[in-house]
């Protein structure tokens, strides 16, 4: 129960700090991305906070051993750069920069435009199951 109390809250800390950054304005990432006219480097300030963050939060985290409602902590087994790495990459940016929209700020606009972040989650969906297709013959 705690487990998912945890989940819940880090949940509701994540979105409302998207809301309050106001990246769940997809505008502000293609500014943010268009270095050569009306520049906005907000983005850039709300990444900067969350590696700063998630730097300090590591250290402190990974000291205990193992997470508070966890047996052991889920990290990444793979830790080679391959070609799946590289190409998923760099759709996902190329996707995120021309729509301005990735999955976090989409699911939490949920609550603002139900219909067309619907829509944009379905569509992403169909592109993981095509991913994953595209990911076996790699």
């Amino acid at each position: 129960m705690l487990a998912v109390l945890s989940v819940l809250f880090s949940g509701l800390i994540f979105g409302i700090g998207l809301s309050l950054a106001g990246m769940l304005d997809p505008t502000k990432v293609t500014s943010f991305l268009n270095i050569l006219g009306k520049w906005d480097p907000s983005l850039g300030f709300v990444m900067l906070g969350g590696i700063i963050v998630t730097t300090f939060g590591y250290f402190f985290i990974f000291k205990r051993g193992k997470p508070l409602f966890e047996k052991d902590f889920d990290l990444p087994k793979k830790q080679k750069i391959d070609k799946s790495l590289i190409i998923g990459s760099a759709l996902f940016g190329i996707g995120w920069g021309l729509a301005g929209l990735c999955p976090g700020p989409v699911i939490a606009s949920l609550a603002f435009d139900p219909f067309g972040m619907f829509l944009f989650l379905l569509v992403m969906v169909i592109g993981l199951k095509f991913g994953n297709v595209i990911n076996k013959l790699l």
